[in-house]
């Protein structure tokens, strides 16, 4: 018997091409709003991204905030003159097309399909993860989506997984295992609540201090032999 029969994956840079899809929306951005599209620029504007999703992590704004002010981080660290708000929109509209998987995403997602149920834990913009997941190949591998907007509470807080538990049939902190590429919201999530965790480390980083990480992977069919032993 499986020792996880339920599996909560994370959506960005987990089993979606989070980096690839980002670095085309941006491209998109600069293309509408005629700026420099230029790696260098794209840096800055990641520099401004990260910084605004951590203190999301946090707890210390709101994810509306966000997404409208490392916009404006970029274009003001940048000297550039654009609407933060339209930036965000066309942001988001192309990140909703970006349904690139990250390699053995899907082979992962059908074979445990036949012998767990794959649940979708995700801080993203709701609006980009529904479209993206509709209209993915590993749609219909889900059972559900649990989005922190629509559960009121992000990860890593407790009341954001009293919320997924709330609605997954027969989980329990014994019998699930969370897989994430992120130690700040996915591994300290796991950590706050109690429940098992694999961390998603393609590109091999150093393990952080102060963290419970039961299993590490570099590749997602690395997965398979943790979860069918």
């Amino acid at each position: 018997m499986t020792p996880y029969p339920i599996l909560l994956f994370d959506a960005d840079n987990t089993l979606f091409n989070f980096d690839a899809g980002n670095r085309r929306a941006f491209s998109e951005v600069c293309r509408t709003y005629h700026l420099p599209d230029t790696d260098e620029l794209f840096r800055t504007y990641e520099q401004a991204n990260t910084e605004m999703w951590s203190a999301f992590d946090r707890g210390e704004c709101t994810k509306d905030f966000l997404v409208v002010e490392r916009f404006r981080l970029f274009l003001e660290r940048a000297g550039l003159q654009a609407d933060p708000v339209l930036c965000n929109s066309v942001h988001l509209d192309t990140l909703k097309t970006n349904t690139i998987l990250l390699p053995h995403a899907l082979e992962v997602c059908r074979t445990l399909a036949e012998s767990h149920r794959l649940y979708i834990v995700t801080n993203a913009v709701a609006a980009v993860q529904k479209a993206r997941l509709a209209a993915s190949d590993i749609h219909p591998y889900i059972c559900d989506a649990f989005i922190s907007e629509e559960a009121g509470a992000s990860k890593p807080s407790v009341a954001y997984f009293d919320y997924v538990f709330s609605r997954i049939p027969g989980i329990t902190r014994e019998n699930c295992l969370l897989i994430g590429d992120s130690p700040s919201s996915d591994l300290r999530g796991a950590n706050n609540y109690g429940i098992p965790c694999c961390w998603y480390n393609p590109q091999g980083l150093a393990r952080p201090q102060g963290l419970r990480i039961d299993y590490e992977i570099q590749d997602l069919l690395d997965l398979l032999p943790i979860v069918n032993p």
